[in-house]
């Protein structure tokens, strides 16, 4: 009976195949996993390249503040709301202000693949691929990239805070918005100029040589909304393309695309506007998008929370060597402004074929009224 039992669940294994071998599983540097890689959003990533102290700091009744930080300018200052209720009845509250963590930007070489999405690639195809330095065969020295714009509202995903009033949009889940491949602006400078008319302006030289000011007040204060044609170090905010001349490095380049990502969002009315008295009742659609109430964070390839990939600190106690830079980092924590230089956050945050695809985690600052 023995033998025969034996001989039985020999004949079962060979048939099933699993008996005496696991198939592999497919290593991460083949080709396919090189061009779409899984940023493991909803794996390790979503503890450790979250840059939890990017929470602070909150504003409390337009006084109080917890944690240390840089507050928006045109935050709300009120102490008191009114807002409308039930059956026309106004509700009173209090103004509470913070950043949250409500939204991810993706910047892809190859079409319609989501690092967000586990690395998948929604569907093939031969068009609008990722270049760089007329690595397209032709004569184009631009760099291309698309984008993928996904709702991420962390703390109704987390339930860590479930106000309404905070929660401008009305997301309550991970979702994709938004995605370049199919807006044929994004890849034709042309074609943007009618839904940016202003870009005529912007093109102008003399506005552009004002962009190095807007360049200096991102890094030590915050950018200035009032240069909107300007996305402080990384370049011109306009046209809202996929397209950047060549010469900058991956890092600020995928940063001015995800700038202009969210700008071209305002104009479409998929971003809101959350800073400010005249909006603690609810997000207002606002065309131009105020770049002092945005943070953003590095996520994929190298996050900027993750202090694996921060520069080691060498036995003198400095970070680099440079105290401005240093105090920068503490200050700024493990988020940084629009417009800030890479060189201070992260211009060595990218890796070589497997490290070029890049997810940020974008930050709003929001006034709600509490009720």
């Amino acid at each position: 009976m023995t033998a025969r039992w034996m001989i039985t669940c020999l004949a079962a294994c060979l048939v099933v195949g699993e008996c005496f071998a696991q198939t592999p599983a497919e290593p991460i540097d083949t080709p396919a996993k090189m061009m779409c890689p899984d940023a493991k959003i909803w794996g390790s990533s979503l503890v450790t390249n979250i840059c939890w102290s990017c929470l602070f700091p909150m504003r409390i009744m337009g006084v109080a503040q917890l944690g240390e930080g840089n507050v928006p300018p045109n935050a709300a200052d009120d102490a008191v709301c009114v807002c409308d209720g039930n059956g026309g009845v106004p509700d009173i509250g209090f103004v509470i202000g913070m950043w949250s963590p409500m939204a991810l930007i993706e910047l892809v070489r190859k079409p319609y693949c989501s690092p967000s999405l586990g690395g998948t690639t929604i569907r093939d195809s031969f068009r609008s691929w990722g270049m760089k330095d007329g690595s397209d065969g032709g004569s184009s020295s631009n760099q291309f990239l698309n984008f993928h714009y996904f709702s991420f509202p962390l703390y109704e995903i987390l339930e860590l805070l479930l106000a309404p009033e905070c929660n401008a949009g009305g997301f309550s889940d991970f979702d994709l918005l938004y995605m370049s491949e199919i807006d044929p602006t994004w890849n034709e400078d042309e074609l943007a100029i009618f839904t940016q008319p202003e870009v005529a302006v912007a093109a102008n030289p003399l506005l552009q040589a004002t962009c190095p000011v807007d360049c200096a007040a991102s890094t030590f204060t915050g950018p200035i909304d009032r240069m909107w044609w300007c996305a402080g170090c990384w370049g011109s905010l306009y046209p809202f393309t996929g397209n950047v001349p060549s010469g900058g490095s991956p890092p600020r380049v995928s940063s001015l695309l995800a700038t202009r990502a969210l700008a071209s969002l305002h104009r479409r009315g998929l971003a809101w506007k959350t800073t400010g008295n005249d909006v603690v009742c609810g997000g207002d659609i606002y065309p131009m998008m105020p770049k002092q109430h945005y943070r953003m964070s590095m996520m994929v390839p190298l996050s900027e929370a993750n202090s694996a990939t921060r520069r080691p600190t060498p036995a003198t106690g400095s970070a680099t060597g440079n105290p401005q830079i240093d105090d920068y980092e503490w200050t700024q924590k493990c988020c940084h402004n629009i417009g800030v230089p890479t060189m201070l956050w992260g211009e060595w945050r990218n890796i070589p074929a497997v490290g070029e695809d890049f997810v940020y985690l974008l930050w709003r600052w929001t006034d709600c009224c509490v009720r």
